[in-house]
């Protein structure tokens, strides 16, 4: 593992994308915190990505500079960017928090990336409802771009903000997954090669476009250098975000946050397509897609979820999968029969009403699954529930022998797992 550079004196903790302040004219306080748009060309662009060492924030930590480079290399018609600000993941609030203080920025980022691709057209899709639509809406009414930016409220499912899905919706469609190949970067919006960049990302490409890829790698972890946008959840703290260098602990964000190690015995990181981890290990886990990797884990959306010392993992567990099979697109196997399957077994697994005779079929059911979808909703979803019952074994032995715990009688659920409550479109 290579050396890490993160600050462990959490008070040095910059600040990269969050930088902009709130003010009556933001997009005054923007200019006056980063200065106008960068004249870079598009290939400079690229190149300036690429030795920033960038991995996109979105979830899988692709190189956004090789990214880049592959929609413009391989296009034969004009392409399209598309900037993803639909946080899907229940526990996660980055992508809200960022269009809300720093819309210029990502706007910013946006119109570098379609230089870059040599795009056209570019399209930001936001969950609906979301308190970061008026200020988007306001940003993009503000200024004078030469790619136009059309914004789509796209309706608050979870899968909803996968890529093909977002394609999908700007298309026309509903706003569920479709089958691949053909990737985006390949056919995406009206058949035309799409680059698909989280919001995070596009953020970052406004700052190093402006700053350079030495100011960027500056901070951070070697191999994956610059900051990362976190949201942490625990005991007394419904959600925070904080803005850490890359390689930073999850242990030394919790405690910026306020919680102490004392009593927890898991974290979720990564989010509802993340994995348990035992506290112990945990703590002392960089945040880096390397280092989750090695854990079995996955960094994802950037979820850091200390799970209290009163609540029941396997509790929280089978609501969240609950919630997972209920927000599956209904087009495949998986999904349909599947995610439903599971989260029913691990229902009355925590309940209490478990049939032992049940245990072959949830353990045949986890390893079938996986890899038959039509996107990675299953995988994730099966991730999630196959660490919980490695992490929380010894709770799992207590409720498979009829012991429950405390937690299912209380009802209280903590994690955040809302109802569908709209369609598609």
């Amino acid at each position: 593992m290579s050396p890490t550079r993160a600050s462990t004196a959490v008070d040095a903790w910059p600040r990269r994308v969050l930088a902009s302040v709130n003010d009556d004219d933001v997009f005054t306080a923007h200019l006056d915190t980063w200065g106008p748009l960068p004249s870079l060309p598009g290939p400079a662009v690229i190149d300036e990505i690429e030795a920033s060492g960038l991995l996109g924030r979105g979830g899988a930590g692709f190189p956004a500079g090789r990214k880049m480079g592959s929609v413009a290399a391989g296009a034969n018609r004009r392409p399209v960017v598309v900037a993803n600000g639909a946080e899907g993941e229940p526990a996660s609030g980055k992508d809200v928090l960022l269009l809300s203080r720093a819309p210029h920025l990502v706007l910013d980022g946006i119109q570098l990336a379609a230089r870059a691709v040599g795009a056209d057209e570019a399209h930001l899709a936001v969950h609906r409802g979301s308190s970061a639509v008026a200020v988007i809406r306001s940003a993009v009414a503000r200024r004078r771009d030469a790619v136009p930016i059309r914004v789509h409220e796209i309706p608050s499912r979870y899968v909803a903000s996968e890529e093909t899905a977002l394609v999908q919706y700007v298309n026309g469609g509903d706003a569920r997954p479709t089958f691949t190949p053909p990737r985006p970067f390949e056919q995406g919006v009206a058949r035309r090669p799409t680059l698909v960049n989280n919001v995070e990302t596009l953020a970052h490409v406004g700052a190093i476009a402006r700053r350079g890829a030495h100011w960027f790698r500056e901070v951070g972890d070697h191999d994956e250098p610059g900051t990362l946008l976190v949201s942490i959840s625990a005991e007394g703290i419904s959600r925070r975000v904080a803005e850490v260098p890359t390689g930073t602990t999850i242990g030394a964000v919790a405690e910026r946050a306020g919680v102490s190690r004392a009593g927890v015995g898991a974290v979720l990181v990564g989010g509802y397509f993340g994995s348990w981890l035992p506290a112990a290990y945990a703590w002392q886990l960089p945040l880096t897609h390397r280092a989750m990797r090695s854990a079995g884990a996955a960094l994802g959306a950037g979820v850091v979820a200390v799970l209290p010392p009163t609540s029941c993992g396997l509790v929280e567990t089978a609501r969240v999968m609950s919630y997972l099979a209920a927000h599956n697109a209904g087009q495949c196997g998986p999904c349909v029969n599947g995610l439903p399957a599971i989260a029913d077994a691990l229902r009355r697994l925590a309940s209490g009403g478990w049939d032992e005779r049940w245990w072959p079929a949830l353990e045949r059911w986890l390893a079938v699954v996986p890899g038959r979808g039509a996107c990675r909703h299953p995988d994730g979803a099966v991730r999630f529930a196959s660490t919980a019952l490695s992490v929380f074994a010894e709770d799992v032995a207590a409720h498979r022998s009829g012991r429950p715990c405390a937690a299912v009688a209380s009802g209280a659920g903590w994690l955040p797992a809302p109802r569908p409550s709209e369609g598609w479109r």
